[in-house]
């Protein structure tokens, strides 16, 4: 559908008396006691977040209210399927103590279940930049299986959960399978959550706090059948959007917008976002690029109902250290119905070579910064950066299916896509998958240099400091990075480049 049918679709929608977002109910927040306490609290992490010395509270609140299951068609078409299904959710709220140091912007989070439980995967990345800045965070609880997770770790607290089907009869897929929940609460949940949001209500989760900008994030392709099906038609009572942006770290494909919908082939035109009315960015780590570039790939964009940014970051693994850092605690893990899973593993079985989930920052770096040209966007209407995409390697498939390569330096590093000092001045190879069985191919391996090569290209730790330091400006003036992790970054770039996230050691 084109950026001007979606223009004329809403004001049709409007003039035939489309009514705004509607705001839920908030109950909370819920205490919190020795037995009873959040899932995925920020102090019930495998890594903890600091929350109390950066001035930060955390707070747990129940939304309920009705929502609309919908029905999708290709050409953009969005109808109600079945009306007005209660539902009841739950929200996480990290904030600023003190009202007077909140930045104005709020950041929701649709949250990972790839294990059944909520997982924080943006804030595992960006959460001290937030609270750096003085930002809010909402996680929020937004599928059927994290309910049945939550509701196993603690039955009493989470008894209110409901995603109840609206439609429990209805069979679909060739099993006939029917279900006593329905995925596709979660799309008006959403937009009301932002709605609750941005109230003035006063018993809001942010009362006493002057809400600016919501910037909706994940790492689920929820996000994105959201941004394309739901964005355009949620609007506040001032006709304005409910969310002001979108930053999305993914590289699947978007959902289905109901349980039983049809799924999506990768030649659907819905598949590829755009149109969204508000800025929108997707990040695409290197070990996933080859995987997916055929479908994701589209040119950016600035055209003011189409402001589109692609970022493939160079050197990024699918899943890093920081994203396993941020898992509940093993006994939370157990208590929600899973077996327990270190962060830092050992798995039941090798990959190859053998490693763990790797530190590298490059994913961490590169989305940061995105949050915060997404904020210039937004608020100042300065443009982001636009990034070259990573290069894939020309050669002659052996057979159908092969898997691509990326071209690669002359250090066997990515040629293109969005830059950090990792790959800018290495120490090593950078390798974002691995071999071997299930979620191996996710996680990378690194090949450090040898010292004799580090001379080579750096002549002693003090000129590796400097080359990074260089790197480190240069990347800030282009708004690759922010002030914030440069700081950073430059204080470690003083340790021997030999150790410097490579886990090498001096010769």
């Amino acid at each position: 559908m084109t950026s001007k049918a979606y223009i004329l679709l809403f004001a049709a929608g409007m003039a035939a008396g489309q009514s705004a977002v509607p705001v839920p109910n908030v109950t909370g927040p819920i205490p919190v006691t020795k037995d009873s306490y959040p899932l995925t609290a920020a102090d019930r992490v495998q890594t903890k977040s600091d929350l109390t010395p950066n001035g930060y509270v955390e707070e747990e609140f129940f939304v309920s209210g009705t929502a609309n299951v919908y029905n999708w068609t290709q050409d953009g078409t969005l109808s109600v399927k079945t009306p007005n299904a209660p539902y009841t959710t739950r929200i996480l709220v990290r904030r600023p103590a003190d009202p007077a140091k909140f930045s104005g912007n709020v950041i929701v989070e649709n949250l990972e279940n790839t294990r059944s439980y909520d997982w924080a995967f943006l804030w595992a990345h960006s959460g001290e930049f937030f609270m750096n800045r003085g930002d809010a965070w909402v996680g929020m609880t937004h599928l059927p299986v994290a309910v049945a997770a939550a509701k196993k770790f603690n039955p009493v607290r989470y008894a209110p959960l409901s995603f109840a089907n609206p439609n429990p009869a209805e069979t679909c897929e060739a099993r006939n399978v029917t279900s006593d929940s329905e995925d596709g609460l979660q799309y008006d949940m959403f937009s009301q959550l932002g709605a609750l949001l941005k109230t003035s209500a006063l018993n809001k989760p942010l009362a006493g706090f002057k809400v600016e900008y919501l910037y909706g994030t994940s790492h689920t392709g929820e996000l994105l059948t959201y941004a394309m099906a739901i964005q355009s038609r949620a609007k506040l009572n001032d006709g304005k959007p409910v969310y002001d942006a979108f930053l999305s770290k993914t590289d699947t494909d978007p959902v289905r917008i109901s349980r039983c919908a049809p799924p999506m082939a990768k030649t659907d035109p819905r598949f590829i976002t755009r149109n969204v009315g508000v800025p929108f960015m997707r990040f695409v780590p290197q070990g996933d690029v080859p995987d997916v570039y055929k479908y994701v790939r589209r040119p950016d964009s600035d055209e003011l109902n189409d402001r589109y940014r692609l970022y493939e970051v160079a050197g990024a693994s699918h899943m890093d250290a920081y994203f396993y850092h941020n898992m509940p605690l093993t006994e939370d893990q157990v208590k929600a119905g899973q077996p327990a899973f270190l962060a830092l593993w050992p798995l039941a079985y090798a990959c190859q070579p053998e490693t763990v989930p790797p530190d590298w920052p490059a994913l961490k770096l590169a989305v940061t910064a995105g949050f915060q040209n997404l904020d210039l966007w937004v608020r100042k209407g300065i443009a982001p950066p636009k990034a070259e995409r990573i290069q894939i390697a020309e050669r002659t498939l052996v057979k159908e299916g092969d898997r691509p390569s990326v071209a690669t330096d002359k250090n066997g590093n990515a040629v293109g896509g969005v830059r950090t000092p990792q790959v800018d001045v290495p120490v090593a190879t950078y390798i974002p998958n691995s071999g071997g069985p299930a979620i191996c191919h996710n996680v990378g391996h690194s090949i450090p240099f040898d010292w004799t090569k580090l001379q080579a290209l750096y002549g002693s730790p003090k000129g590796y400091a400097a080359k990074v330091a260089a790197d480190i400006d240069k990347l800030v003036k282009e708004r690759w990075l922010t002030e914030f992790d440069a700081r950073r970054l430059k204080a470690e770039a003083g340790v021997s480049p030999t150790v410097a996230r490579t886990g090498g050691t001096d010769p």
